[in-house]
């Protein structure tokens, strides 16, 4: 089915159930709301994936961000780095610790701080995961065009999505979002 389609029938449902009266909504919220929707059927299909390897979408993200680092991470970098509270990022390291995917050690720099790498549990688990490619793929129903059309647009949007993330929570850590 059509990603348009179903956000028109998807929002139809909504306002027939949830809302005694019809909302206006502009081309830019119905937009959104199609992104918003396809966002979250493939999130879904990728836990789903996941789930057969024995991972979440969290532990991947955490994974994969200890694999491409350049330089030691520790529980804040990877939070800023996978636009999480630093601390579900710490708490989710301590149970992957638990679990022997990853392990922590104090910084030698700074003695308060703990430093995040993968165990050869994890590096297993980073390459399962890796190779569960059915929703990573998702894009080979579009054309070269399309796909070369929608690079630019998701930085676009990412960019001025960060924008927002800054000026709706200005913190400490804000002006180190990627």
């Amino acid at each position: 089915m059509d990603n348009v389609v179903f956000c028109k029938m998807w929002q139809n449902h909504y306002r027939e159930v949830h809302m005694t009266q019809p909302i206006r909504m502009t081309d830019d919220e119905v937009l959104w709301e199609n992104i918003f929707i396809t966002s979250i059927t493939l999130q879904r299909a990728r836990e789903l994936e996941l789930a057969q390897v024995g991972l979440s979408m969290a532990q991947a993200g955490v994974l994969y961000q200890l694999k491409i680092a350049k330089e030691p991470m520790n529980p804040m970098k990877i939070s800023r780095r996978m636009h999480k509270q630093p601390h579900t990022i710490s708490a989710l390291v301590t149970r992957m610790e638990a679990d022997g995917l990853v392990e922590t050690a104090k910084d030698l720099e700074r003695k308060n701080w703990v430093r995040v790498s993968l165990t050869k549990k994890g590096q297993e688990a980073f390459k399962r995961q890796i190779t569960q490619k059915l929703a990573r793929n998702v894009t080979s129903c579009l054309s070269k065009k399309e796909k070369d059309a929608m690079a630019p647009i998701c930085n676009k949007l990412r960019a001025r999505a960060t924008g927002i993330i800054r000026q709706l929570q200005p913190d400490l850590y804000s002006d180190l979002l990627i």
